[in-house]
């Protein structure tokens, strides 16, 4: 078995399509037939059923695909360990959502440029299912998440920090300074949300549906800041994300507290071999996170 028919057999089987495999892998989409036919030539057996248009691996190919990923990922970590002379190299494909490119990677991203010059980070910001739906594909290498849970189908996953959230308001708004705030209260008022698909503003949503509440969408969490500090309206918001703002006394946290707790997790795909660089990657974050101080805190 040649290793280029394995790497193409292994992203038709997580793509599940012969014309996106041959887009991604930047081959003919004739090239990667001929290949994966090849490849069934070799083994005496076929990969994948056809379905008309649709396409789905056979017994022997469910069999294979582990295999497959399995020698592509050790070839890899092979040539990266002669050819670097030791130092990590390769990129990684990381999905993560703005709040955590912004607020809890940068420190990450200066360790990576000034000591492994060589590890490119490829950032690629999506939203939960997104990303956990491009780790399942094997389009991202690891995921950044935010998500209530921490047990994801088809995935590994480590809960790297609780992340706390805060209602949050401008110092002169109606409703700062006052305490027991309810579900009602909020709903009552303009509500700043980030974009739909996104855990914390979704669940605050869904908390507050019984109440009828009218969102205005500013899609980003600075956008949002900023309605809210010109009193536009209020959000929740990743506590990090505000820190310096309610210690310049720009916004104020509204007493009021989400019944429900999200955590900043790290993921990829089940029984995937990391190569070193990635691995890496993944303990550096886990260090730097858990070492980080809480938001707000001297």
């Amino acid at each position: 078995m040649e290793l280029r028919l394995l790497v193409t057999f292994e992203k038709v089987a997580t793509v599940l399509s012969f014309t996106r495999a041959a887009a991604e892998l930047a081959y003919a989409q004739s090239s990667v037939t001929a290949q994966i036919r090849a490849l069934e030539a070799s083994l005496g057996t076929e990969l994948f059923e056809r379905l008309g248009s649709r396409i789905r691996l056979t017994e022997a190919g469910e069999r294979l695909l582990p295999y497959a990923r399995q020698i592509i990922a050790l070839t890899e970590e092979a040539r990266t360990a002669v050819t670097a002379g030791g130092e990590p190299t390769g990129t990684i494909a990381v999905g993560t959502m703005e709040s955590l490119t912004s607020y809890r990677l940068p420190p990450l991203l200066e360790l990576f440029h000034h000591r492994y010059p060589g590890v490119r980070l490829a950032l690629r910001p999506t939203l939960g299912d997104a990303t956990r739906q491009a780790l399942r594909q094997g389009t991202y290498d690891l995921g950044l998440l935010m998500e209530r849970e921490t047990e994801h189908e088809g995935l590994e996953s480590e809960v790297l920090a609780e992340e706390p959230l805060v209602l949050v308001a401008a110092p002169r708004h109606p409703l700062a300074g006052r305490t027991g705030l309810t579900a009602a209260d909020l709903a009552a008022t303009g509500l700043v949300g980030t974009e739909p698909g996104c855990a914390y503003r979704d669940l605050f949503e869904a908390e507050l549906a019984p109440y009828g509440p009218v969102f205005t969408e500013y899609g980003t969490i600075e956008a949002s800041k900023r309605g809210v500090a010109a009193g536009l309206g209020i959000a929740l918001l990743p506590r990090i994300t505000v820190a310096a703002e309610l210690a310049s006394g720009a916004l104020v946290a509204l007493d009021w507290e989400p019944p429900f707790t999200l955590f900043t997790q790290i993921a990829w795909r089940r029984g995937k071999r990391l190569p070193a660089h990635v691995r890496l990657f993944v303990e550096q974050t886990r260090r730097l996170v858990r070492e980080e101080p809480p938001p707000g805190s001297p």
